[in-house]
């Protein structure tokens, strides 16, 4: 039942010759031992549990939690909520203003800053509650750069037991200042020539997004073979995004290499220090296949 159910969901994430690999192989080597891990821990003592998945950009966050809502349905009857940072991501009118009175950088969506942390915080908030009431969850259109109209948003009408909480940067921690003065990229050292971006972005992962990061009972990391291969999974999903959307906004190979610029300095520091943020570290290859999986604190 869960192996053609499975499969029937990953047939309708390909699209036309972009076939995924191995699919059996990662349902027995990655899937099922993943949800047996989950369900053992919310068995613990039946507490709605808050499971973190991050890894950068296209690194199958999204597959990866369809799959994991539904084996843990079928397999061991357990309501998941999931939802991505990125559908937190402030309107592109809030995001001008943050340009103009703040730094113009922030116009670009991604980097710590760009989120709405209490729309995050209430909706957590509200998922928990012993009285549960509908929850309406945001969702943003990337070919569009901006929030979906209200009567778009995810509705959950039933409490759940999990809530997965994804995106790039969950669970990033910040970098000690000396490390901020050396641009990593074009987009440091042209546009945040002074640094002020970046310090105001570390500033923000070391106490606000701390805060909601700390919600997290356990974290699971992807990791990528190294930072081109994200490159090349981002652009990817672009491609996707072109085939799967009416919108005519997509990127271009060049436009997804200045784009990632803006992302690439957390990441790089997440791919560095994976085993200190994580409590699961997926290592991937670059068909996104398990190599082999690492529990890195005592969980």
């Amino acid at each position: 039942m869960i192996k053609s159910e499975y499969l029937n969901f990953l047939k309708k994430q390909e699209v036309a010759g972009k076939p995924i690999v191995d699919k059996l192989g990662k349902l027995n080597k990655f899937y099922l031992p993943l949800s047996k891990w989950i369900h053992s821990l919310h068995k613990q003592d039946s507490k709605i549990k808050i499971i973190g998945l991050s890894g950068g950009q296209g690194a199958g966050k999204s597959t990866i939690t369809g799959v994991l809502k539904l084996i843990l349905k079928k397999k061991y009857g357990l309501n998941l909520c999931v939802f991505s940072i990125d559908d937190f991501y402030k309107t592109r009118s809030e995001r001008l203003k943050m340009s103009k009175k703040i730094h113009p950088l922030f116009l670009t969506r991604g980097v710590p800053g760009t989120h709405d942390l209490d729309l995050i915080n209430n909706t957590i908030k509200k998922l928990k509650q012993k009285k549960f009431k509908s929850v309406l969850i945001p969702k943003f259109d990337k070919s569009i750069d901006d929030r979906f109209k209200k009567n778009k948003w995810q509705k959950i009408k039933k409490r759940p037991d999990i809530i997965i909480f994804e995106g790039w940067c969950v669970g990033a921690q910040s970098q000690k200042n000396s490390l901020l003065k050396r641009p990593i990229n074009k987009i440091e050292r042209i546009y945040d020539a002074d640094t002020r971006w970046r310090k105001i972005v570390n500033n923000l992962l070391k106490k606000q997004y701390k805060k909601i990061f700390n919600k997290i009972d356990k974290l699971v990391y992807l990791k990528a073979p190294d930072f081109q291969q994200i490159f090349k999974w981002r652009l990817r999903q672009e491609e996707k995004l072109k085939l799967t959307t009416k919108s005519n906004k997509t990127m271009s190979k060049s436009e997804i290499r200045d784009f990632i610029m803006f992302y690439e300095r957390i990441t790089r520091h997440m791919m560095k220090n994976f085993s200190e943020i994580s409590d699961l570290t997926i290592f991937l290859d670059s068909s996104h296949r398990s190599k082999k999986m690492k529990f890195n604190k005592n969980v």
